[in-house]
């Protein structure tokens, strides 16, 4: 909503005078064109029995009725056409629509269609479409029926849930949908008047944490973590017991503290599943996102997270952590090797989403417990037992980085990508899983985000005047592509001051090293091998180099 930044504070500020003209004149004229296309109903022979559509006639009123609910949405699809916020798109050279993503941004400049014309931005374009939609309905027997209820109160007794619910504080939905609702409003609300008795969209019951609503981001954290928990045991206690209840979520993650943790969206969410008596017996990645056309040139999300659960036994015992360690470490590697495609030989997961699969199985071991106590007797957070899972993943797969969630990301990211270029919603999935955030990996130096894209930067491209000590976020990864570098554009010695800069983190480097040659030589890059290989060779040498640099620090950990 930043565009209420630069002036703009109701809908009607989106609009040019002609635009608003046009569009209030074709919602004055649904009034004349109802009673038309019921006099042709009637001509036509459908019943005179005055009952509405509302009301579930069958006569002329209600076919009326119908027509003009369509044309209604076209007076709605024409706004989307017919805004200060639409834009003019250079390739296809045609008026865009203002919502080609879930944001009402500031636009700096605007093209406007003629609604009377057959370019784009006209009113026979809308109707094309919904008339292509109209189509292809049933048109015999009875169809779905849909109705809307609040999540916290409805019934789902005996029901089958499969549900998409709001995320976090991710988008303003009830906000955005101002835009349309003033526009259906002016058009239906004779024909569909218990629809829109509010001036505007009903905004306090959304379930989202919108800061500005709450006073306060604590407020609206504690808002939506109460709301959603009522929401999920309300499904928990009354949804079929025969058949899991799935959720999607597809969440761009984010920075939310100074300590570096991850999305607070994703993991208030879990909380708030689990708190509501759900355990978790999958995490599974889905491709739902369509990224064609404008998205294309974004950081749009490619996938959703489908979470699947079951209700949770109501006298659920509690466990240490220790022994959650230890189910961890018994039942993940063949969970993961499944994932894998075990004797198979054929993965069913793809790489880059092995880390996001993995904490299905092992959310199933927490959340099947009532608690897992720590040390001091306190209940362990998600976000605790996420970093766990990770560790444990980790060691079972033969890799590093577990107690590093940038490197973690970087490593799997590295594995399933190379130096190449991926699609922005992998990633976001992967650092989500990682229990870190694409901007933060960003922030650290160590990736390059943009155009929907994500890619590795080479140790080639890392700046010159790097020093460790005035780096506030600086990953594993990061420091060994540093040395790296000095390496190759300076010497040993040049490399061993460096590495005197930074001695608690020696030997993380050099397992680094080693794992990331390890993997170049299975997959046959020869090239990127040879780099790890020769700081690998290198590194007695530059260990040496550190001490002679005369900063002791932790020398211990740099011997070989």
């Amino acid at each position: 909503m930043s565009v209420t930044n630069y002036g703009p504070s109701v809908v009607g500020d989106l609009f040019m005078d002609r635009q608003t003209l046009a569009l209030n004149t074709f919602a004055e004229k649904l009034v004349d064109m109802h009673q038309i296309i019921e006099s042709d109903a009637l001509a036509a022979g459908l019943e005179n029995n005055q009952i509405s559509l509302k009301d579930d006639g069958k006569g002329a009123k209600a076919y009326a009725d119908a027509i003009c609910v369509y044309l209604g949405l076209c007076i709605s699809r024409l706004a989307n056409r017919q805004s200060t916020n639409t834009l003019w798109d250079t390739i296809r050279e045609s008026v865009q629509q203002v919502f080609a993503r879930h944001a009402l941004p500031m636009i700096l400049d605007t093209a406007e269609g003629n609604p009377f014309s057959t370019s784009s931005g006209n009113f026979f374009g809308q109707a094309e479409y919904l008339s292509a939609a109209v189509a292809t309905l049933p048109a015999e027997g009875k169809g779905g029926e849909a109705f809307q209820k609040d999540a916290q109160t409805a019934n789902f007794k005996n029901q089958v849930v499969s549900t998409d619910p709001p995320y976090y504080d991710n988008v303003p939905y009830a906000d955005l949908s101002d835009f349309f609702y003033v526009w259906l409003r002016r058009s239906l609300k004779a024909f569909l008047p218990e629809t829109y008795t509010t001036m505007l969209v009903p905004k306090h019951e959304e379930l989202v944490a919108d800061h500005k609503r709450h006073n306060g981001k604590d407020n609206a954290e504690q808002f939506f973590m109460e709301g959603m928990t009522d929401v999920m045991h309300n499904i928990a206690e009354h949804s079929h017991q025969a058949f899991p209840v799935t959720i999607y979520y597809a969440f761009r993650s984010s920075e939310t503290n100074e300590s570096g943790t991850s999305s607070t969206g994703w993991e208030s969410f879990l909380e708030a599943v689990l708190r509501a008596g759900f355990a978790i017996t999958g995490t599974w990645p889905v491709r739902t996102e369509l990224t064609g056309n404008l998205k294309k040139n974004w950081n749009a999300l490619a996938s959703s997270i489908v979470l699947v659960c079951q209700r949770r036994e109501s006298n659920a015992q509690t466990i240490s952590r220790r022994d959650f360690q230890r189910e961890l470490r018994n039942s993940l590697p063949e969970a993961l090797d499944a994932m894998m495609g075990g004797t198979l030989g054929q993965s069913v997961v793809k790489p880059v989403d092995m880390a996001q699969s993995a904490i299905g199985p092992g959310m199933a071991i927490f959340s099947r417990y009532g608690a897992v106590l720590n040390q001091d007797g306190n209940s362990m957070s998600v976000h605790e037992a996420l970093k766990i899972i990770n560790k444990i993943k980790d060691e079972v797969l033969g890799g590093v980085g577990a107690e590093d969630a940038d490197t973690g990301f970087c490593i799997d990211w590295f594995e399933s990508m190379g130096w190449s270029a991926g699609e922005f919603g992998e990633a976001d999935i992967l650092a989500q899983a990682k229990g870190t955030s694409l901007p933060g990996v960003q922030d650290s130096g160590v990736i390059e985000s943009g155009g929907s894209k994500v890619r590795l930067l080479k140790w080639g491209e890392y700046p010159a005047d790097w020093d460790p000590k005035t780096d506030n976020r600086t990953p594993v990864w990061e420091a060994l592509h540093h040395m790296i570098r000095v390496l190759n554009e300076k010497s040993e010695s040049d490399a061993g001051s460096l590495l005197a800069r930074m001695p608690e983190r020696g030997e993380s480097i050099r397992q680094l090293a080693y794992h990331l040659y390890t993997l170049c030589e299975r997959k046959n890059w020869a090239e990127d091998a040879r780099a790890y290989n020769e700081l690998i060779s290198a590194w007695h040498n530059i260990v040496s180099a550190s001490h002679d640099a005369g900063h002791t620090g932790s020398q211990a950990e740099l011997e070989i």
